[in-house]
């Protein structure tokens, strides 16, 4: 097994050793949902990412703080400090409270992403319950010369910066190139330079949600408040950064200048990104008519689905794609990933009837290893997945009686198995008949036994019947010779 864990790190665009800065404490902070809508295809892949990067840390025994937080306040509509604030909108528009959007938006997205077998984090703040902490780190900003105020407006001085710390080192743009070919938007002449970003904002008469603050009535800006956060749970020096590759500029890249300014050194030290989802080639959009919700998939109920998708598939097709690539959605991509994920779980059912030999022929030592080195080079979750897949071909001989395992090693395959697929990469059987459906166990058993007494009795017609029917409802039987076995 490789001991050593290597992360690709954004900001030095390679990848290095993971090495807890107090360990073994891991401190990992992921920008979450802002919640006005609800959850797409999108906000699936980076949930199920840093599920996966959380769920391997806790294998490892790291002790870890997973910090994901709620924007619901400061998310301006075209994310460059003007227009209205998105669930401001939502609220103005269906004559509700703020938070009355962000509690239903922020229930369900907890719905979709419990039925994809996410893990619940450590801490899931939310903006507008951290409003002090960021007027204070604003005015840490303006004390250290980094900002200014005008008109109740407080902005961060980007040029400034840059002159010292160099603005855009995570995402490798130059600043006078950006200014070279930008033009100054309509609304932005009260700041300095066109790439200067509120840290407050003045509310205007109409704006829903604001506070006091000693700069005026207003509200915080978006970037400003992802480092509050991370500061408040995870102090001034924390292991990972995480987002979605589309945060990487400006959000993070703002983030990290604040960050600088407010404690005098870059607060992350390993940056990582998921890469984005694309549909048949094209980024997805609402205006591009190809938008996929989570309710969507899970029940068939958009025009480009061909059927309706079951979470662990959605779960499974994420996770077939290194979190880094570019995934494309399409009907028959899920659909390859449905039976690729049925081929895998009726292995494990097999696996778990098998029956251990004396003597064994196999040793899965080298499958262990093999998905050990997967996951700590960089998480690459498909390779994994390829070495169970590989796996399975020896699992059916076994079963076959073509070759042979003993106890111990039976007992270790199992355990790779049930580690690597259903713990770290968190994939569930959605057929499994387990708690609330033991019910229908017994029942399919009594009507088995049934038809095991039918055929004592010769009377096959009945044995027939009975199994044709649990086949035409989904369940297949398989005689055995001390009995049958049977699965949905």
């Amino acid at each position: 097994m490789q001991n050593k864990l290597f992360l690709y790190n954004s900001l030095s665009r390679k990848k290095e050793e993971f090495i807890p800065l107090n360990f073994p404490f891991v401190g990992m902070y992921v920008c979450g949902p802002t919640v006005y809508g609800d959850a797409h295809l999108g906000h699936a892949r980076p949930a199920i990412t840093f599920d996966l990067l959380f769920r391997y840390f806790k294998h490892l025994n790291y002790k870890v703080r997973y910090v994901r937080n709620i924007t619901d306040v400061g998310h301006l509509e075209n994310d460059a400090d003007q227009g209205e604030d998105k669930i401001g909108k939502k609220a103005r528009l269906e004559k509700l409270e703020p938070m009355e959007v962000v509690q239903y938006f922020s229930d369900r997205y907890h719905v979709e992403m419990n039925k994809l077998n996410v893990l619940t984090p450590s801490i899931e703040p939310r903006a507008s319950g951290h409003i002090i902490e960021q007027i204070e780190m604003t005015k840490k900003i303006l004390e250290a010369g980094y900002a200014y105020e005008i008109n109740g407006s407080v902005y961060f001085d980007v040029e400034k910066y840059n002159k010292k710390y160099n603005y855009g080192k995570l995402s490798g743009r130059v600043l006078e190139d950006l200014i070279a070919n930008t033009r100054e938007l309509d609304g932005q002449s009260e700041k300095r330079s066109s790439f200067d970003f509120a840290l407050w904002k003045k509310a205007s008469p109409e704006h829903i949600m604001k506070w006091p603050s000693p700069w005026s009535l207003g509200f915080p800006g978006w970037h400003l408040e992802c480092s509050a956060m991370g500061h408040k749970y995870l102090g001034e020096k924390f292991d990972i950064h995480g987002g979605g590759m589309d945060l990487l500029f400006p959000h993070h890249e703002c983030e990290i200048a604040q960050n600088t300014v407010a404690v005098g050194e870059n607060s992350v030290k390993y940056w990582i990104h998921n890469n984005m989802i694309t549909i048949n080639g094209q980024k997805m959009g609402k205006s591009l008519g190809n938008f996929i919700t989570l309710d969507d998939l899970f029940n068939g109920t958009n025009k480009v689905l061909e059927k309706d998708y079951t979470p662990m598939t959605i779960r499974f097709f994420i996770l077939q794609a290194h979190y880094r690539s570019t995934l494309d959605f399409s009907n028959e991509a899920l659909q390859a990933a449905e039976k690729g994920l049925t081929r895998l779980m009726k292995g494990v059912s097999t696996l778990n009837k098998i029956k251990p030999s004396a003597n064994g022929t196999f040793n899965p030592a080298e499958l262990k290893k093999n998905c050990y080195d997967a996951m700590n080079d960089d998480m690459n979750s498909p390779i994994v997945i390829a070495h169970l897949f590989d796996a399975l071909k020896t699992i059916n001989a076994i079963d076959a009686g073509t070759e042979n395992i003993d106890e111990k090693n039976l007992e270790i395959l199992k355990d790779i198995y049930n580690t690597f697929l259903f713990d770290i990469l968190g994939l569930k059987n959605d057929n499994q008949v387990t708690g609330n459906n033991e019910i229908l166990k017994d029942v399919v058993d009594m009507v088995l036994n049934l038809r095991l007494q039918a055929k004592a009795n010769k009377d096959y017609a009945t044995s027939d019947y009975i199994r044709n029917e649990l086949t035409k409802i989904g369940i297949t039987v398989k005689d055995k010779k001390d009995g049958f076995e049977w699965e949905l």
